[in-house]
């Protein structure tokens, strides 16, 4: 499938190329462009996914639908890492378009007022495919007429239509600049930009884990090396690997 075009942005690591494409199944399905870095993007997909095999439908010109395919180094080869990389990068760059702070919502989703705008898709292959389906320029009533009245775009946010290929190059300088930090080994501001975003530091909260277990406790700490709940069953705390949390969330008040 060739493209209809081919873009290029100033950055260093992310976004040399980008190359567009009418209509693909799925970005992340694209065979890597090279270099390591490089990124597909769609108008439209026709078998668009997000996360746990859940459908992505879009109109064409509605969403940044994209795709950056990496080759990291093995320190940042990790689902923690990768999700907080793309999520504080797309979160950086909502706030510059939007004025509006987003907040991450474990794993993947990055929110505005409790409403999702963009979903993160990672998936390791030979190469790391980073998905992420950014809502643009959809309205309330296209969300209803969905079934999706917890979502929201930079539009309804914003006031006011946005390009899509504007969009694409601010995200991909925040992605750039976040990957050169971790790239370079520095995590400590990619990981303090991510746990504050989760806003869920001392607050009590519920773990859902991949194996179905559940536990309750307050959040001490969370970070790459761990996420650390001060259970009711013991002083010492738990600490669980955050690739085993499945679910990260505050508790409802009673």
């Amino acid at each position: 499938m060739v493209p209809v075009r081919t873009l290029s942005f100033p950055t260093t690591h992310i976004g040399r190329r980008v190359d567009v494409f009418a209509e693909l199944p799925s970005t992340n399905d694209h065979p890597p462009p090279e270099p390591p870095g490089s990124a597909v993007v769609a108008d439209h997909q026709s078998a668009g996914r997000g996360q746990y095999g859940r459908a992505w439908l879009t109109r064409p010109g509605e969403a940044l639908l994209l795709s950056v395919f990496l080759d990291p180094p093995t320190t940042v080869r990790r689902p923690v890492v990768l999700t907080a990389w793309a999520a504080v990068g797309v979160a950086e760059a909502v706030a510059e378009l939007t004025g509006i702070q987003p907040a991450i919502k474990w794993p993947n989703d990055v929110l505005v007022g409790g409403k999702k705008v963009c979903g993160i898709l990672i998936e390791q292959r030979v190469r790391v495919a980073v998905g992420l389906g950014l809502n643009l320029n959809q309205s309330a009533a296209d969300f209803v007429d969905r079934g999706l009245p917890d979502a929201t775009s930079l539009a309804m946010l914003a006031g006011r239509p946005f390009d899509r290929d504007a969009v694409l190059g601010v995200v991909l300088a925040k992605l750039d600049t976040e990957y050169a930090r971790v790239a370079a080994g520095s995590m400590a501001m990619l990981e303090a930009g991510w746990r504050w975003r989760l806003g869920l530091l001392g607050n009590e909260v519920t773990a859902e884990l991949f194996d179905g277990s559940v536990m309750h406790g307050r959040l001490r700490q969370v970070g790459f090396d761990g996420v650390e709940l001060a259970c009711d069953d013991g002083p010492a705390g738990r600490v669980l690997r955050p690739e085993a949390v499945r679910k990260l969330a505050a508790m409802a008040s009673a």
